[in-house]
């Protein structure tokens, strides 16, 4: 396991875009593809968790050393909780790739590369991308427009036909390295309610030609990876900017009955209160002014919520658990437990604070509530915030932030755990976040010229897989929107 005090704060720029050349007749509709949830169901590995977030966290909180011989970086998150099936190349080929809000870049392992997964534990067949195997695929070089532009000018010993490449070295040691190539792209393009058909597009990503042994395991090795981040580089920015979409997408996760929703576009039902998006800032984060228990707010430190360079709290779908400094941590904690004195807790695995309940969890704890900006409140109720790891014992989701690295410890991060069972909306364009509580196994509707109907999908689990869980099927859905929306 990464120990995450090696790592430091650092902003991160990346390097890829997405060249919008769907046909004519595809931008007037929505998109699916299958999206699976990787921790989904009761069942809990704690370690596989608990890694998880550390390896996201060591992402999150990266220094990026940069060995560029013709510049750039790329900030790839190593694990996000969802994966995808995307077609590439000509003939199409599946590649299963994490789907990340706190990423920007997709990128894919392909063939030749140096200390790539072979295998996975998730219960799919990983493929190396083979540009020379695609009739459609092309390289891109480090004089064309794809590069200069994502390097904001001419890159110092740029030749002709001299691939546009990149290399990370993240602060723990791993690396991604590789160049850039454009091809086909197929999604599922949704031509009605509950209705799809297949689509293609072109796109510029990361073709990943070696990887460092600790980038990643067997466990949760999958083909690449596809940002969701709002900067220009990500593939819903790059579209939006082709006026083909608008940069603005929902998950709705159900981690009752497994599956729901994410799509791109505006979301018209249900409608959500908003919270403004911090700027400048590499993640999602928003301002939390206030956190409540039960009918009480927890008396706090007026700066506690304003973490030094990284402002704001996190909203991260990537992460299982939620961060909190001490400061917040300790007195929330404290406040929760005090109606039950008599409560016998155990500490599992060093790090988990668990319990035998007795009884229900929601007659026994408070709700916690997390007041944002322009009055949003985030809901969280004590079977979300609690989870079990067998039938007779539930764990504390809280995790304290000040036990991790010297420069993580004042971050707030609020991971998937208590964003479950809320529609959760990204409106990039005008720079806000909201959510509601809802029924991620229902419906919402997206307007793409025409108002569809998107329903939750779960197209079945895996039961194969080896990592203690059982994986459900999402529905992503992208609502392409007419051209000449601006």
């Amino acid at each position: 396991m990464m120990d995450i005090r090696r790592l430091a704060l650092a902003v991160v720029t990346v390097a890829v875009t997405v060249v919008g050349e769907f046909g004519c007749c595809s931008f007037g509709n929505v998109v699916t593809f299958d999206v699976k949830h990787k921790f989904a169901g009761k069942g809990k590995n704690l370690s596989a968790m608990r890694a998880h977030d550390i390896r996201r966290h060591g992402r999150l909180l990266s220094t990026v050393d940069v060995d560029l011989p013709l510049g750039g970086i790329g900030h790839p998150s190593e694990a996000g909780i969802y994966f995808a099936r995307i077609g590439l190349g000509n003939p199409s080929k599946d590649y299963y790739v994490q789907v990340d809000t706190g990423s920007d870049i997709l990128w894919v392992n392909c063939a030749g590369c140096d200390k790539c997964p072979t295998q996975s534990d998730l219960g799919i067949e990983l493929t190396l991308y083979d540009p020379k195997k695609s009739s459609t695929s092309s390289l891109v070089y480090c004089d064309q427009d794809f590069c200069t532009s994502t390097y904001d000018g001419p890159l110092p010993g740029c030749k002709p036909n001299l691939q546009c490449q990149y290399n990370v070295v993240y602060g723990d040691g791993s690396s991604n390295a590789g160049y850039f190539v454009k091809d086909a792209i197929e999604l599922q393009q949704v031509t009605g309610n509950l209705q799809t058909g297949s689509t293609k597009g072109t796109v510029i990503f990361g073709c990943g030609a070696k990887r460092s042994v600790g980038f990643g395991s067997s466990s949760e090795a999958l083909d690449g990876i596809l940002g969701f981040g709002q900067a220009n580089s990500s593939m819903i920015s790059q579209l939006a900017a082709a006026g083909k979409v608008k940069r603005m997408f929902a998950h709705c996760l159900d981690n009752i009955d497994g599956g729901g929703i994410f799509a791109i576009g505006e979301v018209v039902s249900p409608k959500v209160n908003t919270t403004p998006i911090v700027p400048n800032q590499a993640h999602y984060n928003v301002v939390m002014k206030a956190v409540e228990v039960g009918d009480a707010l927890l008396e706090l430190p007026s700066d506690i919520f304003d973490s030094g360079d990284q402002k704001g709290t996190v909203i991260d779908s990537g992460t299982t658990l939620v961060y909190l400094p001490s400061t917040i941590y300790e007195p929330l904690m404290t406040k929760i437990l005090s109606p039950q004195p008599a409560l016998k807790l155990q500490t599992i695995e060093d790090q988990f604070t668990c319990f035998q309940p007795g009884e229900n969890v929601d007659d026994i704890f408070p709700v916690v509530k997390f007041h944002f900006e322009d009055s949003l409140v985030l809901a969280v109720y004590p079977h979300e915030y609690l989870f079990q790891i067998r039938q007779d014992v539930w764990c504390f989701g809280w995790q304290n932030s000040g036990m991790q690295s010297k420069d993580g410890k004042d971050m707030i991060l609020l991971g998937d755990l208590v964003l479950s069972n809320k529609l959760v909306i990204y409106d990039i364009e005008n720079q806000t976040i909201g959510w509601t509580e809802y029924n991620c196994s229902s419906s919402i509707k997206v307007k793409s010229g025409t108002v569809y109907s998107v329903g939750s999908h779960d197209l079945g689990s895996a039961s194969s897989l080896t990592i203690g869980r059982i994986l459900t099927v999402l529905s992503m859905l992208i609502a392409l929107l007419h051209s000449s929306i601006a």
